[in-house]
């Protein structure tokens, strides 16, 4: 079947009821019989549920995998991986990663032993060079999270293959709907599913996608287990519900942020737009290759500076200032702001998440905050 028959599908009627929409279990705790077996699959809530179950099933089944595993946010996800690592393992990040990896990198990893190395990934030969010492983890980000880079996935993941690293993907702003990691060789998948999944700025949660249910999807799933990362199942419920409609939502974002990014490139106060959609971006040839569109993610540079930017996020009637993205409505932030001190956002940089209203009114809110 298509993605959008299996999104719409996430979650099969319950077997027991015949409700349509499936039902979210609470309980935290897991009876036994008389004779001391499980009457289900856990015992206990941390180790996950029948509503995770459903969302992972569903999420694995989108991206592609064997294996899928629900957390409690997308940071939650991301270290999941990065707990298994050994110390003295060594992972390449890219540099316009997102800002949380980052911060892990700085803060947590090097008390960990674990070496980062943060590689400029739009030219692969920079890759190449970095594998020529053993590296662990590859990770890949595309498009990036602010300044919408494009790495070539396949490219990037035969190297690392050679290099005998795995490869996490972050797919969060293109989603399993518009890019698939997995089908061109990705070991996993990871998305902040607070995001696109969700859609509707109400449920926080992260998910991993693994390409096959191997020692690595064991070891994640153990260190969600003990360390406590897993997601609430009204979270969980949430997202599921977010996944029915994600094909058509996504749809609109990317048709609704091409708009906006086109009539921006004209703005004579904007001195540069990211987004890969547009002919002039650099990586436009590689995105028009691995995504079926481009995306509701954008950002600008404004002329006049950090000033001229807040003063233009300041004026926003319709954009909500507000960080996050993937939502229904449109947001709009000061990325250096948001992200706070040691930021490598340009300081003129406002970041878009592009919603899902009339793109005229998203461009007549844009030019009079630009005024």
């Amino acid at each position: 079947m298509k993605f959008e028959t299996i999104a719409v599908h996430a979650g099969e009627p319950d077997p027991a009821t015949g409700a349509v929409a499936p039902p979210i279990h609470l309980a935290t705790t897991f009876a036994r019989d008389a004779e001391l077996a499980l009457i289900g699959d856990v015992q206990y809530a941390r180790e996950g549920g029948p509503t995770h179950a459903l969302l992972e099933a569903a999420l694995a089944r989108l991206d592609g995998g064997e294996a899928a595993l629900a957390f409690a946010s997308g940071m939650a996800a991301g270290v999941a991986i990065l707990q298994g690592l050994e110390s003295g393992d060594r992972i390449v990040l890219p540099d316009d990663a997102y800002y949380g990896f980052r911060v892990a990198a700085r803060d947590f990893l090097e008390k960990w032993g674990i070496t980062t190395e943060i590689v400029d990934m739009g030219d692969l030969s920079h890759l190449a060079r970095a594998l020529e010492k053993p590296a662990r983890v590859v990770w890949l980000e595309t498009p990036s999270n602010p300044l919408l880079k494009v790495v070539d996935l396949a490219g990037a993941i035969a190297l690392a293959k050679q290099a005998g690293a795995i490869t996490v993907v972050d797919n969060t702003f293109a989603t399993p709907a518009l890019q698939r990691p997995l089908a061109l060789g990705a070991d996993v998948t990871l998305q902040a599913s607070t995001k696109y999944l969700g859609g509707h700025s109400d449920v926080m949660g992260g998910a991993l996608v693994f390409a096959r249910r191997d020692a690595l999807a064991t070891r994640v799933e153990h260190a969600r287990h003990i360390l406590g990362g897993v997601a609430s199942p009204f979270a969980s419920w949430l997202v599921l519900r977010g996944l029915r409609t994600l094909a058509l939502r996504m749809e609109r974002h990317a048709h609704n942020a091409l708009i906006v990014a086109r009539a921006l490139a004209e703005h004579p106060k904007v001195a540069a737009v990211h987004y890969p959609g547009l002919p002039s971006h650099p990586g436009h040839e590689i995105a028009a290759r691995q995504m079926s569109a481009f995306g509701g993610m954008l950002s600008f540079r404004v002329r006049g500076g950090r000033d001229a930017a807040i003063a233009s996020v300041s004026r926003a009637k319709l954009f909500i200032r507000a960080t996050s993205l993937g939502c229904v409505e449109s947001l709009i932030e000061h990325r250096a702001t948001s992200e706070g001190p040691g930021s490598t956002a340009p300081p003129e940089l406002i970041r878009l998440s592009i919603g899902i209203e009339h793109p005229d009114d998203l461009i007549a809110d844009l030019t009079q905050a630009l005024r």
